[in-house]
């Protein structure tokens, strides 16, 4: 795993990122439904769950990569498993570890995006692609001429794709993680949730202002009930392995932090001081859980909630 030192100045006050692992997708795609793909992340920083959706007579990629070399990657694999299917790409949202390898898929298949992810990519790609070239230069090499490719369709609340025997709803979900958000539900059995939801890490709540300031952990905990009444057989997240329970952890974690905020806002602590003794708690609690650097946004998130209701 990479190293993050929140401590150092990166580009626009975000942490640099210290022994950085290559951010590639590898692997073979494994089956985890019927016609349902996955090429697993391996728990390597920055390189999300890619899914791919075959049907009889279409095929669906979710999520690319980083960049063009990662999605030019993801894009073989679902060749190899749609044959001469056509092909439609998705994405859970627009950060660079899940789109910024769009465009490989452009010309190759029709790009689907929620309304409101395409208008985050409008609005913030620029500097978030600036934001993780600055990060390291393993990262930077992976964003080398990135092209930010505008979808063929775009949607507002809900869209339903059928793959010819399978039917894959798209559904526009955020703010909460991004202003954007969308999960995939493949046939009622299969979710994509993004970083809605990851597998022993911990979430992370972005506030890099002034560029990005949207994400909402209060209307985050709502969504994972709403993930939950879905009973999919197989919750595939956006990092991590697919697990039993993965949904039900993050929402505890987040009823946790927003407790423990409220509580220590109430006895007169300072945002300051309620992040580092939530950090102290979380991780003996969750001693297992990657990114323990990201700790302090989501607590610095609810205190900000509380302090503006």
């Amino acid at each position: 795993m990479c190293s993050i030192d929140v401590e150092a100045a990166g580009p626009d006050g975000v942490a640099e990122v210290h022994d950085a692992t290559a951010p590639l997708v590898a692997g073979e795609p494994v089956e985890v439904s019927a016609g349902v793909y996955v090429v697993p992340d391996r728990r390597v920083p920055l390189v999300p769950n890619v899914g791919i959706v075959v049907g009889q007579r279409a095929a669906l990629v979710v999520d690319t990569g980083i960049g063009p070399r990662n999605g030019a990657y993801v894009l073989e694999q679902a060749r190899e498993l749609a044959k001469d299917r056509p092909l439609f790409l998705t994405t859970t949202h627009f950060h660079p570890e899940h789109g910024f390898g769009a465009q490989a898929f452009k010309g190759a298949a029709t790009i689907v995006y929620n309304a409101a992810q395409r208008d985050e990519l409008h609005r913030k790609g620029q500097a978030y692609l600036g934001m993780f070239k600055g990060l390291s230069p393993v990262f930077a090499a992976e964003l080398d001429d990135v092209e930010l490719v505008d979808p063929d369709v775009v949607y507002q609340t809900s869209s339903e794709i059928d793959l010819g025997g399978t039917r894959v709803t798209l559904r526009s979900i955020g703010p909460a993680h991004s202003a954007g958000d969308q999960v995939i539900l493949v046939d009622d059995r299969v979710l994509f949730t993004g970083d809605l939801v990851e597998h022993r890490m911990f979430p992370l709540a972005p506030y890099f202002p002034p560029f990005d300031v949207d994400s909402e952990v209060a209307r985050w905990i709502g969504l994972l009930d709403e993930l939950l009444s879905l009973k999919a057989e197989v919750v595939v997240p956006g990092h991590g392995e697919i697990a039993e329970n993965t949904i039900v952890a993050y929402r505890d974690y987040f009823d946790y932090v927003r407790a423990e905020t409220t509580r220590l806002h109430k006895a007169g602590a300072s945002a300051k001081e309620a992040a580092e003794a939530i950090v102290l708690d979380a991780r003996d609690r969750w001693s297992d859980w990657d990114n323990p650097d990201w700790i302090p946004f989501v607590a610095n998130a609810f205190y900000r909630s509380i302090e503006a209701a």
